[in-house]
């Protein structure tokens, strides 16, 4: 058995003679953490000497050897019974990469195996995925990888720290449901779909999707995911009258033309009942309610024909099953009574009494084109009743004119008696007495008496009553 110098003294003579029993072993790791270099041996050398040296294997360059134990930051074990040795190298940096040998001593040559170690920082990405959900609601993470890792064990992990990813992962392709975390493998498209429910606020911060790898490292995607809470939804107040229809305009995100529209009622989001959708459902209950999709204007209409005194409260109207805050909007429909004419005459009453006690000015009465629409039919009507009264009773009054002056000109010289008695004849006639010759005077038969009788023997109720204002007229 060759002696350790006179096997290195060989090989920096000839280094061809170094044999590479198992080909080019690729090893990897993280800086700040340890990488393991497991080197297989054929069988009859379990009880050799192994170790593990660098570069060219000169006395400065053996780290550990299986007859001196563990070294600094070197330590080795050998499970004989799978004949693989495995050399560990602790808290690594930049400087550990490069060329590594395994050997085993035996006498003449010695038997090595080529190693490559890769030392990587423990941080990812260049590049990381914004991803934004709200509290309460959901939100998916979609993580691609490559075809030939179709079969390949996924996972998601909270940090930034791939070096103890799996370890720390919260779901995996394994186990697909994990509390409010699901995963979803889709081998077709090379996508696997993480989705976390029941958002927090300490559900924030940076995820890394890993792919793992049988040789090398895992291979990482990562994620910022910003969980925010319902404070800045779109929301509108809508008001509309019992009897009459309501429309209720709900925009939506161009992206989401094909999605199905819906308008939801109740005071929260997480609990409300479907009362339209753009997709008709025979579950549909109330049939007042119809959608309306305008693809053009990225909205859609919801009307409510009849509108009812119930229909009043909050509702909710989207085009995203997610919830996500920029794809709903939150409408708050109150509904009012259409005006009563009562309720008109009452306020008009009202202000009539609260203004007959002071003068009246343009500040005092406030515009009210409601108020004002009866009261100004009712004087209209009113006054046109007045003129055509008046204009009756003015054509009654000419009429007894000309009668008057006929019978003074045929009565020439009646004194004062006469027109009391004249007066008396009138109040007679009011009291429906046929017998006018007794209003007369006392055995008066002249020419005076056919004319008078000739004047008011045709006279009606409506024409002694104009009469009798024309003489009192005249008396005065």
């Amino acid at each position: 058995m060759w002696s350790r110098q006179n096997l290195l003294f060989t090989l920096c003579i000839a280094s061809s003679q170094v044999i590479s029993a198992a080909g080019l072993i690729r090893v990897s790791g993280y800086e700040g953490r340890e990488a393991k270099v497991s080197c297989p041996y054929e069988e009859g050398y379990e009880s050799y000497e192994k170790y593990l040296c660098r570069n060219e294997c000169g006395d400065d360059d053996v780290l550990i050897t299986t007859t001196r134990g563990k070294t600094d930051r070197y330590s080795i074990d050998d499970d004989k019974n799978k004949r693989v040795f495995t050399a560990t190298i602790s808290d690594l940096s930049s400087t550990d990469a490069g060329k590594y040998w395994c050997g085993v001593t035996r006498t003449g040559k010695d038997i090595y195996t080529e190693v490559k170690l890769d030392v990587k920082p423990d941080r990812c990405c260049d590049h990381f995925a914004k991803v934004q959900g709200y509290e309460n609601s959901s939100v998916s993470i979609n993580c691609s990888y490559k075809s030939e890792d179709g079969n390949n064990l996924k996972y998601i992990c909270r940090g930034n720290q791939p070096s103890t990813c799996l370890q720390q992962a919260v779901v995996t392709s394994d186990i697909k449901q994990n509390g409010q975390f699901s995963i979803n493998d889709d081998k077709i498209s090379s996508k696997f779909t993480v989705t976390i429910t029941s958002l927090t606020q300490k559900d924030s911060g940076m995820y890394l999707c890993g792919v793992h790898r049988n040789t090398g490292l895992d291979v990482f995607s990562g994620v910022e995911l910003e969980v925010k809470e319902w404070c800045c939804m779109k929301s509108h107040t809508v008001s509309g009258i019992v009897g009459l229809p309501v429309t209720m305009e709900c925009p939506y995100s161009p992206q989401h033309r094909t999605n199905i529209k819906f308008l939801c009622r109740g005071d929260h989001r997480n609990d409300c009942t479907v009362m339209v959708t753009s997709q008709h459902s025979s579950d549909q209950t109330d049939h007042r309610f119809t959608l309306q999709d305008d693809a053009a204007s990225s909205s859609f209409l919801v009307t409510i024909t009849e509108l009812k005194a119930g229909d009043a409260g909050t509702y909710w109207c989207g085009s995203d099953p997610q919830w996500s805050v920029g794809n709903y909007t939150k409408i708050q429909l109150s509904v009012v009574f259409p005006q009563q004419t009562s309720t008109v005459e009452q306020l008009v009453t009202s202000q009539v009494t609260q203004t007959s006690s002071r003068p009246i000015t343009d500040a005092a009465l406030p515009f009210h084109p409601v108020v004002f629409i009866v009261p100004t039919v009712l004087l209209a009507l009113t006054f046109t009743l007045v003129v055509l009264y008046k204009y009756r009773c003015c054509k009654e009054q000419g009429i007894n004119k000309n009668r008057t002056t006929k019978t003074a000109e045929a009565d020439d010289g009646m004194s004062e008696d006469n027109d009391y008695e004249n007066q008396e004849v009138i109040v007679s006639s009011k009291q429906g007495t046929s017998k006018q010759q007794s209003t007369w005077h006392r055995g008066d038969e002249d020419a005076g008496e056919d004319q008078q009788d000739s004047v008011y023997q045709n006279f009606t109720t409506d024409d002694i009553y104009c009469n009798e204002v024309y003489v009192k007229a005249n008396k005065r």
